[in-house]
């Protein structure tokens, strides 16, 4: 994890990647995000999920993937770890979220309550949210399962790519915060 830094390059960011387990809060800090740049946002889940829960295939994710990142900028929200490698060939800028599984868990959980039998606005259309033992173990097993291949693909990624690795929801919050305060410098 030699690469990975906390803090700002001060380079304009054009191509983000926003990555971590499911509940850390990478859909909510993408739409913070995409205020603040005016970039596109894409969210993996929605792109990727079809009506009644129906994942769409490798291939067509990667070609929906591929089309995405011909645009000048963007942020993509969203893991699959499988596909990774597309989107970190053109990034210029990623944020990891690497939390505690028990946050995570606490925000999933929360979130369907919240959302109960509603899709929302992040995820595919027709595919409502639900309880899912699967995608709850997901989230318990990520660190283990999941967290060490994301550190192998940002570890490989390609030079000049600014990495911030948060560890904590308030290092999120503070970035935000610094970044919206630098706008305002601006304007």
């Amino acid at each position: 994890m030699a690469k990975m830094k906390a803090s700002g390059s001060g380079k304009a960011m054009k191509r983000i990647v926003v990555i971590g387990c499911s509940g850390s809060g990478k859909s909510t800090f993408s739409r913070k995000l995409q205020q603040l740049t005016g970039n596109p946002l894409h969210h993996l889940d929605k792109l990727y999920w079809l009506p009644d829960w129906e994942l769409r295939s490798d291939v067509e994710q990667d070609r929906v993937q591929k089309e995405r990142i011909k645009e000048d900028s963007w942020i993509i929200d969203g893991n699959y770890q499988r596909s990774l490698p597309i989107r970190l060939g053109r990034a210029d800028t990623v944020f990891f979220f690497d939390f505690p599984r028990s946050l995570c868990l606490y925000r999933a959980l929360k979130r369907i309550v919240l959302n109960r039998k509603r899709t929302r606005p992040d995820m595919g259309e027709g595919c409502p949210e639900r309880f899912d033992w699967e995608f709850m173990k997901f989230i318990w097993n990520f660190n283990k399962n999941n967290r060490p291949g994301l550190i192998a693909l940002l570890d490989q990624a390609p030079s000049g790519i600014a990495i911030h690795h948060f560890r904590r929801p308030r290092e999120a919050a503070d970035y935000l915060r610094a970044l919206e305060e630098q706008k305002e410098e601006v304007a």
